[in-house]
């Protein structure tokens, strides 16, 4: 019996990986700053606590919002291109049919070949084949804004919970240490896998995350400290 081959490339998680990483990395990130920023100041521990819970709803909400609000844009401009195209494809099917044996013809097929492959396929799903491959326009890349969405506050919770699970078993006077040394763990393993799933160079997802991430730490606790000593 035939079975149906494919192929699988690491361009395939790149969808999901983007907001999964995003998401999780900008939790911890976020979070451990955060953190650091008011232990810092020299607040109480329950006070670092108030703040670190307090950043994870908060950004998980501002992540799912703008997130909801890009792929929304996004997924109402491909309904406008898919709606002008239908038009297109009612009012003048000669002219769409030339355009996209066109696109098969650009693509490397013989003119003849590109006539039959596009007369095939629009007498399948004229508006499909369109939409693939003139719009760019196909149901796995389509946008999903609630999905998105979910995914975007989830991952971020998530990665914000890290650092505050320190914050609860941390003793006080290690904090910060504590905060740094796990968060750095955290997003190292976290820039590690993701490029290791996106078929990157594994070590410098390791160090950009860790650079990057270390910076915006200092400097929220370089500004805590201040705050603290003028308070």
């Amino acid at each position: 019996m035939f079975k149906r081959h494919r192929e699988l490339h690491k361009l395939d998680n790149v969808a999901w990986l983007r907001a999964a990483v995003l998401g999780a990395n900008d939790g911890i990130v976020s979070t451990s700053s955060l953190i650091l920023g008011v232990a810092a100041s020299h607040a109480t521990h329950q006070s670092i606590l108030v703040a670190g819970v307090a950043g994870l709803v908060a950004g998980a909400m501002s992540m799912a919002t703008g997130e909801y609000v890009s792929v929304q844009s996004q997924a109402d401009t491909e309904l406008a291109a898919l709606e002008k195209e239908r038009t297109e494809l009612r009012e003048n099917p000669k002219g769409e049919h030339v355009e996209l044996a066109n696109i098969y013809v650009a693509r490397g097929l013989d003119a003849s070949l590109a006539k039959q492959v596009a007369s095939g396929l629009m007498a399948h799903d004229a508006l499909a084949a369109h939409s693939k491959d003139e719009l760019g326009i196909s149901d796995a890349m389509s946008a999903k804004p609630l999905q998105a969405a979910f995914a975007s506050a989830l991952s971020f919770a998530i990665g914000a919970a890290l650092p505050l699970l320190v914050v609860v078993l941390a003793p006080q006077e290690n904090l910060i240490p504590f905060t740094v040394l796990t968060s750095l763990i955290f997003l190292a393993v976290l820039g590690g896998l993701a490029a290791q799933v996106g078929g990157a160079n594994v070590q410098k997802g390791v160090i950009r995350v860790a650079f990057w991430s270390a910076l915006s730490m200092a400097a929220a606790a370089g500004i805590g400290a201040m705050v603290g000593t003028v308070v």
